[in-house]
C-alpha cells in the first residue's frame, strides 16, 4: 500500500512542479529498493509494510540529527530543507500514540507479559515492538518501562 502512495504521490508532484517533493520522494523510493535488493539473498522480493515503515523512521531520525548540526554550524536554510522533508515523510507513517496511550500501552504489556523487575524488561519491550512498532517512539518508550519495572 505505501509503495502505491509513493508512486502515485511522485507522479502527483511532478504534475505539480514540486521539486522539493519529487526529491524527497525519489530519495524514498530509491531507499525502499536498496531495501528490496539487500532482502533478495533471503528470497523476499520486496520488503513489507513494517520494514518500510522501519526505513521511514530511520529517515526522519537522520534528517534530525542533520537539522541539530545545521543549527549549530548556523546553516538555518539547510536546517529548513531537512525539517520539510521530514514533514513530508511523516505522511506515510503512522499516527504516533498520545503520552496517555503509550503509558496504557506499557501497563497493558507489562501485565500481558507478567513481568515484576528489570530482568523482564526485554519481554515488554519485544511485545510493545510487536504491537505497536511505528506508532511508538522506542527511545523514550525504554526509560518510561525502566522506570515502571521499578529501575
Amino acid at each position: 500500500m505505501l509503495r502505491e502512495r509513493f508512486t502515485e504521490d511522485l507522479k502527483t508532484a511532478m504534475k505539480a512542479r514540486d521539486p522539493a517533493a519529487v526529491s524527497t520522494l525519489r530519495m524514498i523510493t530509491s531507499g525502499l529498493k536498496d531495501r528490496d535488493i539487500a532482502a533478495r539473498p533471503k528470497g523476499i522480493t520486496q520488503v513489507d509494510e513494517t520494514e518500510i515503515v522501519d526505513m521511514l523512521q530511520k529517515m526522519v531520525r537522520q534528517r534530525q540529527e542533520s537539522i541539530e548540526l545545521y543549527k549549530q554550524g548556523g546553516r538555518q536554510e539547510l536546517a529548513d530543507k531537512e525539517q520539510a522533508e521530514i514533514v513530508l515523510i511523516e505522511r506515510y507513517l503512522p499516527q504516533k500514540l498520545s503520552e496517555a496511550e503509550q503509558d496504557a500501552a506499557i501497563a497493558k504489556a507489562i501485565a500481558d507479559t507478567g513481568a515484576a523487575s528489570i530482568k523482564d524488561m526485554g519481554k515488554v519491550m519485544a511485545a510493545l515492538k510487536a504491537g505497536y512498532a511505528g506508532s511508538m517512539d522506542f527511545a523514550k518508550v525504554g526509560p518510561a518501562v525502566k522506570s515502571k519495572l521499578g529501575a
